[in-house]
């Protein structure tokens, strides 16, 4: 068998290189050990995950997660996504720009399911440096963090990230109807929403039926949209 027999498989790909793999990990073997070292030494290797700097951009990064992303751990490192339509080219644009800024590592965007983009970046302690719980989040209590509630401008970059995903706007004139919806299954984040909004000087309302929070007075609604900068990119 040559040299080379394996090039081009990983071990998800080849029966081989999987046994191989668990047999290293099993007698803790580590052929990449020296290289890594040298790699951190050179500066080219992450050897340290400081906390990020808390400001707006965390708040609106950790909120735009929680409405669309999901955090992922795997045995050596984690996996940080947002999911966006492909027909909304500003989103993406921001939020990947965002999680480069924050985490000093530009994300992959690969297409998924004929229409939707996914922004997506490995690294090393993302769930304890953005104090997000791991997916699924369906059922967990989510709460805001005190960072975040001690000034007004982080509650609405916060929420600025929820609503870029899980928000929506519409307006029908003939029945001078407006509305701003907030939509999530996750009970306590439409709670925090609520509560948030409150804070702001906001008067929403709950649907239970539809798991929103919304605005439905015209001035509120307009204000909110400007407030969050809601689609605006």
């Amino acid at each position: 068998m040559s040299s080379n027999w394996g090039k081009g498989f990983t071990k998800e790909t080849h029966p081989s290189i999987r046994k191989r793999s668990e047999t290293m990990r099993r007698l803790k073997i580590d052929n990449f050990a020296v290289w890594r070292n040298r790699m951190k030494a050179l500066g080219k290797i992450r050897s340290a995950y400081p906390a990020f700097v808390k400001g707006g951009d965390l708040a609106e990064l950790i909120g735009v997660v929680l409405g669309d992303g999901h955090i992922r751990k795997f045995p050596r490192t984690e996996e940080l996504s947002v999911f966006s339509n492909s027909n909304n080219p500003g989103f993406i644009t921001r939020y990947a720009r965002l999680i480069e800024c924050i985490f000093d590592k530009k994300p992959a965007l690969t297409k998924h399911h004929g229409n939707c983009t996914r922004i997506r970046l490995y690294q090393k302690e993302v769930q304890s440096r953005l104090g997000i719980p791991y997916s699924p989040r369906g059922k967990l209590q989510i709460t805001v963090p005190r960072w975040i509630l001690k000034k007004e401008k982080y509650i609405v970059r916060y929420l600025r990230g929820l609503y870029e995903a899980e928000g929506s706007h519409c307006v029908h004139v003939p029945t001078g109807t407006y509305k701003l919806f907030f939509s999530n299954r996750n009970q306590t984040m439409l709670n925090n929403v609520f509560r948030l909004l409150k804070k702001l000087g906001f008067h929403p309302h709950t649907s239970l039926n539809n798991h929103c929070i919304q605005l439905s007075r015209k001035q509120e609604v307009y204000k909110a949209l400007e407030l969050l900068q809601f689609r605006q990119y």
